[in-house]
């Protein structure tokens, strides 16, 4: 990556093209499917019509007032601006539909910084302040619609569950079915690993809505002739778009599967977070605008924030039906296979590896990973011997480290001989460092840093004390 490079083209663009709008969107239903289209431009040159795909199946009793149409999609349409503005990084963004407050101006800015971080740490770009952007609304605009609520006639029972194939989104489905909850799954670009777990948990096809995105391919030209590209916080579109969706279905509570460890910096020492839109503090945000500004009612919360990674991967590995379907790998999702060479699958191997024999690891993931000395570089940025951790949804250094000593010790009791990177570790300093520490403190641990109340934060308890781990309080 040349990042000098990188930051030209960045002043380069933003000088070459000023100014980026939005400028409508429009909703279409049939049936049990929903259309929304949205229309951006840069400048007069380059237009963008995506469109997303939601069908609701047999959760279609739909409330269709086009007064949630509006004050909704117009807030997808926000979000999926992103994917678009960053190839031009435009100083200016004109807003068409509708006028924002000058708080919720803040509110997209911060989210813009910080959900761009590693697009713009990957890119060279220096982390911009307010001078990033700045929204603009001709007088054509109207004034957002007021925020709307249902005071009555939100389901007490059912809960709007993100399902992405991995253990995180399993573990909370678990929990809400064993608790009596009736968890409606909404999967966005469903794929092998989500149909499988779904599967596994007894669930009917017909039972999750669904979200297929169809990107303007016009963006992946622009990128491919060197327009900027990178990260950018799929979180928060999931966020956007579950409140949809529940708003639709009458289902107040959105229950996410973001656990503690998803607030750790990558870049240690900085606001650089894959994670970000993962994160406690985004969490936080996003509730606050969801009461302020759509609809006071909706619950927006991370069923597993209490939870460290250490924790997750113990419940999990006591859930075997899903071990042969779950998929935690971006890499190889499409093809619903483990790449066997990315962080994310030595680190799902390596948070599972205290709990599960290595052959039952090989079963899992299709080879033997702590035998492969070709990743050996990805073990270092995993466990913080390199400068950043990778920029992929995993555990925080610390877990990381105490997970591989546990498997050590492990290995060491049923007296089998080390794999390669397993004795890599054991002869580094930082076995020495967390060996001197207890798995149970982890194990045992639960953050009180959380948006769960008192009947969600019981459940969590519960769930983890019943699987044999002990939570504190």
């Amino acid at each position: 990556m040349n990042i000098r490079a990188n930051q030209q083209r960045y002043f380069n663009l933003r000088e070459k093209y000023p100014v980026f709008s939005y400028k409508d969107f429009y909703v279409l239903h049939s049936g049990t499917k929903t259309e929304v289209g949205f229309h951006f431009e840069s400048g007069n040159r380059y237009t963008f019509k995506p469109r997303w795909f939601f069908d609701f199946g047999d959760q279609a009793d739909l409330f269709r007032s086009s007064v949630v149409d509006d004050l909704f999609v117009f807030h997808l349409g926000m979000i999926e601006m992103l994917s678009y503005w960053k190839a031009f990084c435009s100083p200016r963004i004109v807003i068409e539909p509708f006028q924002l407050s000058l708080s919720q101006q803040n509110w997209w800015l911060k989210l813009y910084r910080y959900g761009l971080g590693e697009f713009f740490y990957t890119n060279g770009i220096p982390m911009p302040g307010n001078e990033l952007l700045k929204f603009e609304f001709p007088g054509t605009s109207a004034a957002m619609p007021s925020k709307s609520s249902c005071l009555s006639g939100y389901s007490s029972r059912k809960v709007l569950l993100p399902v992405g194939g991995g253990k995180d989104s399993v573990l909370s489905l678990e929990m809400l079915q064993d608790s009596g909850y009736d968890a409606v799954p909404f999967v966005v670009n469903p794929r092998g690993a989500t149909d499988g777990v779904l599967k596994a948990a007894g669930c009917s096809p017909g039972l999750p809505v669904t979200l297929k995105r169809q990107m303007e391919p016009l963006l992946l030209q622009l990128n491919a002739q060197g327009f900027l590209n990178g990260h950018t916080p799929f979180s928060a579109m999931l966020a956007f778009a579950a409140l949809y969706v529940a708003k639709q279905m009458h289902i107040q509570h959105i229950a996410l599967s973001n656990e503690s460890s998803a607030s750790e910096p990558s870049v240690p020492g900085t606001g650089i977070n894959h994670q970000y839109s993962k994160s406690l503090q985004f969490e936080r945000d996003f509730r606050e605008y969801v009461w302020h500004s759509l609809d006071e009612q909706l619950n927006y919360f991370s069923l597993l924030r209490p939870l460290n990674e250490l924790q997750i991967g113990a419940v999990f590995s006591q859930l075997t039906r899903y071990h042969p379907v779950f998929r935690s790998c971006n890499a190889g999702s499409k093809e619903d296979r483990w790449c066997g060479v990315c962080s994310k699958c030595l680190f799902t191997c390596i948070i599972l590896a205290p709990f599960l024999p290595l052959g039952s690891l090989k079963e899992i993931f299709g080879k033997e990973l702590f035998s492969d000395n070709a990743l050996k570089d990805t073990l270092d940025d995993l466990c913080g011997i390199s400068d950043a951790k990778p920029f992929e949804c995993v555990g925080t250094i610390d877990e990381v480290n105490i997970a591989l000593v546990a498997a050590i010790d492990r290995q060491t009791k049923d007296e089998h001989a080390l794999p390669p990177l397993l004795l890599y570790y054991k002869n580094s300093q930082l076995y020495k460092k967390y060996s001197e520490l207890s798995p149970d403190d982890y194990l045992c641990s639960f953050d009180d840093s959380h948006c769960l109340g008192p009947v969600w934060e019981k459940l969590v308890k519960n769930a983890v004390c019943s699987s044999g781990l002990c939570a504190r309080g």
